[in-house]
């Protein structure tokens, strides 16, 4: 299959887009649940996310955007998780399968007492609700309202040690439930990695949540990672094991499409993609109307100095 396909995008009908408050009314969201689910391919998504937890949270307004979140349906209906399938709504089709309880995180590697942790307890780690921006690769942006805990509070649990240079993420597979990995297009399980001080930088988030209640399959559950000054797909969804490692661990992308996806990928507008711009972006659901991109996807003031000294285009 080729690359194309597997980043082609599709524009969004706009009678598919659905007001956020809506959203926000669980009645009327009942009530309309069967339409939604004919626009977006199935009811099963409906089902799963009436089941889902409230989780309440604190906005954490000096780490949030002041840009209005784009509209739940949109964020949960168009997205990118290659283990269930290609297309923008196969994730949302599908994702309903995956078992996501139990479900423990295995973390290990240069640290002091490695550990495996339980979803409940990374639950219970402080959470706040944080409204970030979120940039893919494919010049597709949204603003999402995680829920979430920062990272080193996590990492603290287990004492990463001075060997400790990178951060390393494995996730989920279930052959089963996930077409996408049967298909053996892509080499699974996803991995993703981080360098150290990125992923201890206050601003990386283990999101649990999303829209005040837990995280719908499709969007990463039960814990996912979210880096939002980076492209979207170093935020690994559904993780299952966190190394902290000493060598630059080898991507996904990085194995499959070397030239087009380097292990920073930070947001940066004088970067292009081999294959088209990243000057611009265009804000979902307005998929004709494009907007400049920001350096570091607008979160250039908390963490540019990060990459001081560096050459941004060959550390791509």
């Amino acid at each position: 299959m080729s690359m194309r396909a597997l980043t082609g995008l599709k524009p969004i009908p706009p009678s598919e887009i659905t007001p956020r408050e809506v959203f926000l009314d669980r009645r009327r969201f009942l009530a309309g649940a069967t339409a939604a689910a004919a626009g977006l391919g199935t009811a099963a998504p409906a089902l799963a996310e009436e089941m889902a937890m409230k989780l309440p949270a604190a906005r954490n307004a000096a780490f949030s955007t002041t840009d209005a979140p784009t509209a739940k349906k949109i964020i949960t209906g168009y997205n990118n998780f290659y283990e269930f399938g290609m297309g923008k709504s196969d994730p949302a089709a599908s994702a309903s399968k995956m078992s996501v309880r139990p479900w423990t995180i295995e973390i290990g590697g240069a640290v002091e007492k490695p550990r495996t942790i339980g979803i409940e307890e990374v639950m219970r780690l402080p959470l706040e609700e944080r409204v970030y921006r979120f940039r893919c690769v494919e010049a597709w942006s949204m603003v999402a309202p995680w829920i979430g805990v920062e990272f080193n509070k996590l990492a603290a649990l287990v004492g990463p040690t001075s060997k400790a240079k990178y951060v390393r993420f494995t996730s989920v597979v279930q052959p089963s439930v996930m077409s996408g990995v049967r298909a053996e297009v892509i080499d699974f399980p996803y991995v993703e990695g981080l360098r150290i001080d990125e992923a201890m930088h206050p601003l990386t988030i283990l999101a649990v949540g999303l829209y005040g209640e837990t995280l719908p399959n499709q969007n990463g559950a039960p814990v996912r990672v979210i880096v939002p000054w980076k492209y979207g797909f170093k935020s690994a969804k559904s993780i299952v094991r966190i190394d902290f490692v000493e060598d630059q661990p080898r991507s996904t992308w990085m194995k499959l499409q070397p030239s087009e996806y380097g292990f920073y990928s930070n947001v940066n507008p004088a970067v292009d993609h081999p294959r088209w711009s990243q000057a611009r972006e265009r804000r979902l659901p307005d998929f004709f109307a494009s907007t400049p991109t920001l350096p570091f996807n607008g979160y250039a003031d908390q963490v540019a100095s990060l990459y001081a000294g560096m050459d941004l285009k060959k550390f791509f």
